[in-house]
């Protein structure tokens, strides 16, 4: 009996230490697999980050795994988001790629006059071309800008220019210097013979006659009733063609003198304004390259005659 209960005992201590060594491998294979799972989770979350379902978040995931991966998986696509902004910037197109300013206010000469033809071909310029970039032929270009979906500068740029070019055709002779835009008054019998600067102050023309035919006709302004422009039969005593005024230091070029400080000239003013102003009694001419003609040929000592 007592070897039989040592046996026993023997059987039991080694049963026992059996399942010891079993649950120590069961704790033992438990704390192995956490690691293991955590290993695996590690590289599906920075999977899941790269992900097509992970760009369609804008805020970036939830889970700290992923929104530790965020920052490597997000960088090259910044840029890619950030693409669209310098795009939606070249909508609207630059008033000048080559930043280039053709004509502007207060330039003047041929290709004004050529503007001008080609705006009024078109509707936005309503006179006679008068070969100056005044108030007037800003506002024209600023119209013709606005409508062409360009920056409204009134200024002439290559781009408003080349888009001008297209829409309209080369400006003729007469569009470029057409008759005076006001009815021609029936001449004063003092102005049909000899050469004579015919001026009527009714129909605000002058006429350019030898020996009762019209050279040359175009508009005139006066001056206001504080300073009238005398009337009379009169002659050219005095050409100066870059004069300019010794009491209102303004500018009177191609000045035709014909009556004490009174003169047919260009009058810069009256190009831009038109008839909203006066002169200080001058004759006033808006279109520069008719007095420009007009002067080459009108010599001292021609008849003046201004008449109502």
């Amino acid at each position: 009996m007592i070897r039989t209960g040592r046996a026993g005992r023997g059987y039991a201590l080694r049963g026992a230490a059996v399942v010891a060594v079993v649950a120590m491998a069961g704790v033992t294979a438990g704390c192995k697999e956490q690691p293991a799972a955590g290993a695996s989770a590690g590289p599906s979350a920075t999977a899941g980050s790269s992900s097509p379902t992970d760009d369609a978040k804008p805020g970036g995931g939830s889970a700290s795994p992923s929104a530790s991966a965020e920052p490597e998986s997000k960088k090259p696509k910044e840029p890619a988001k950030a693409s669209p902004k310098p795009s939606a910037t070249r909508t609207t197109p630059p008033a000048d790629p080559q930043g280039k300013v053709l004509m502007a206010s207060g330039s003047e000469g041929r290709q004004v006059r050529e503007l001008q033809a080609r705006l009024r071909q078109i509707g936005h310029f309503d006179r006679t071309p008068t070969g100056y970039y005044g108030t007037v032929t800003v506002a024209a270009v600023q119209s013709f800008q606005g409508k062409r979906g360009l920056p409204r500068t009134g200024k002439t740029d290559t781009v408003t220019w080349q888009k001008l070019l297209g829409m309209t055709h080369e400006p003729t002779a007469a569009e470029l210097n057409p008759p005076t835009t006001r009815p021609v008054a029936k001449p004063d019998k003092r102005c049909l013979t000899g050469r004579v600067l015919c001026i009527s102050k009714n129909s605000r023309t002058l006429s350019w006659m030898i020996d009762g035919k019209v050279v040359s006709s175009m508009d005139v302004r006066f001056g206001s009733q504080y300073t009238p422009t005398r009337e009379g039969t009169f002659s050219v005593y005095w050409k100066s063609r870059h004069h300019v005024s010794s009491i209102y230091h303004t500018a009177m070029p191609y000045a035709m003198f014909f009556s004490g400080g009174q003169a047919v000239h260009y009058s810069s003013d009256f190009a831009a304004r038109g008839y909203n102003g006066a002169s200080h009694g001058c004759v006033n001419v808006r279109d520069e390259g008719k007095i420009a003609a007009l002067f080459a040929q009108v010599r001292t000592g021609d008849k003046v005659v201004v008449y109502k």
